[in-house]
């Protein structure tokens, strides 16, 4: 069944036709691209921010889904009810998002009752990210704490406005390898307290130093990023969260999970996102939106250490699709590679539970029960759980296909 996918143009998006997004929604439904405005995200699935539709009738996937329950699978009803429990998504990023974090289960339902104007569901947001067409940049998860204190010992402006006590605590808790958490949390906390002309005149005085370093330790400090984002974002406190968070780079293809109050930011680059279906995010940095300070310091996950604990892995189910399954029943992916040279039909594996297809390369062909699809790029497809469906591939190119489903 095609569904139409609703496009969000938020301004940190790609502009026109640079942007995957955009050439997702002129493939999916004809969208009349604009080259000025930003294509930030396309929305696959329920979510009343952004449904998609039931292209042969226009109307929402949610209501398809009430009138034919029977379309999910029997666990993932008896799980999450009549809906899809997870939103996919595409992402162009031009510039930094937001640092941010998403709250667990239990303080998204509180947060929903008490500020339903800002937290727009009671869901959490767990979501795994993977990288598509090039490198993807993000900030994600604490560093090791003696990195922190090295930048903290190497940039005194950043020092200054952290305080020479909540340094010092740093600093021992890197060498004592305790309380490390306790220590980071009160620097961060610190930081992000501090007043706006602090933080804007610190950074301004950082950037006229930069100049003047070696070409060693401009590398060292990271000072191209920082100037990257200090750019985009002037005076704005987040621009210190470089020294404080994990740069880490993605190839095409790879991946990482994010679960609860994991602060994290996307600087650059195209993505594939899934995630349990909310909306729900704590901003505080590289933003001009309201930003839960006190929200955000409060329920961070102060643990630190490398990203690589933060990676996913893919693993074979066949000899054309890989699997990656989080920690989390509310979604799973797959991805499906059937070379072009194949002349075989492939049987997708049938899923217990409903699904998403995006194509995002070739050409070919879908059988179902109910018929033949065409599949191209920007084709959007929805499997009903338990469905067949057997894919050939046509013309010169590979097949590239992602699928989302839930985790039960």
């Amino acid at each position: 069944m095609d569904l139409q996918c609703a496009v969000q143009k938020y301004a940190w998006g790609k502009l026109g036709n640079s942007s995957l997004v955009a050439r997702l929604a002129e493939a999916n439904s004809k969208a009349i691209i604009n080259k000025e405005d930003p294509y930030a995200e396309l929305w696959i699935g329920t979510h009343p921010s952004g449904p998609s539709v039931v292209s042969s009738t226009g109307k929402p996937l949610l209501n398809h889904l009430q009138h034919h329950a029977e379309s999910l699978g029997e666990a993932e009803r008896q799980a999450f009810g009549i809906d899809l429990p997870f939103l996919f998504k595409a992402l162009s990023v031009a510039k930094a998002l937001s640092i941010q974090a998403h709250p667990n289960k239990e303080h998204a339902e509180k947060l929903f009752a008490t500020r339903p104007d800002l937290y727009k569901d009671p869901n959490h947001k767990p979501e795994m990210v993977t990288a598509w067409s090039g490198p993807f940049e993000a900030l994600c998860g604490f560093r090791p704490i003696k990195d922190i204190a090295f930048f903290m010992q190497e940039i005194h402006e950043l020092a200054g406005i952290v305080g020479a006590a909540a340094c010092e605590d740093l600093a021992n808790a890197a060498q004592s390898g305790q309380h490390e958490a306790l220590a980071l949390r009160n620097c961060f906390t610190a930081l992000m307290n501090s007043s706006d002309e602090s933080v804007a005149s610190a950074l301004k005085d950082f950037e006229q130093r930069i100049p003047s370093l070696s070409p060693e330790k401009r590398d060292r400090l990271m000072c191209d990023l920082f100037m990257r984002i200090s750019s985009d974002f002037p005076g704005d406190v987040g621009c210190w969260s470089v020294y404080f968070l994990n740069f880490v780079t993605l190839q095409e293809g790879e991946s990482m999970f994010l679960g609860p109050n994991v602060p994290h930011a996307y600087i650059s680059g195209d993505c594939l996102e899934c995630m349990a279906c909310s909306d729900n995010v704590v901003r505080a940095g590289l933003t001009p939106k309201f930003k839960d300070i006190d929200t955000l310091c409060s329920m961070l996950d102060y643990a630190p250490g490398s990203v690589d604990r933060f990676r996913m892995h893919w693993t074979k189910e066949d000899e054309f699709c890989e699997i990656s399954s989080p920690p989390v029943p509310d979604f799973a992916m797959g991805r499906i590679h059937l070379p072009a040279s194949s002349t075989v039909s492939y049987q997708l594996p049938v899923r217990s539970s409903a699904s998403i297809l995006l194509v995002l390369d070739g050409h070919g062909t879908g059988t179902t029960n109910d018929g033949e699809v065409e599949l191209a790029f920007g084709k959007v497809l929805f499997l009903k759980a338990n469905q067949q469906m057997a894919l050939k591939t046509q013309q010169d190119r590979n097949l590239v296909i992602y699928q989302a489903f839930s985790n039960v």
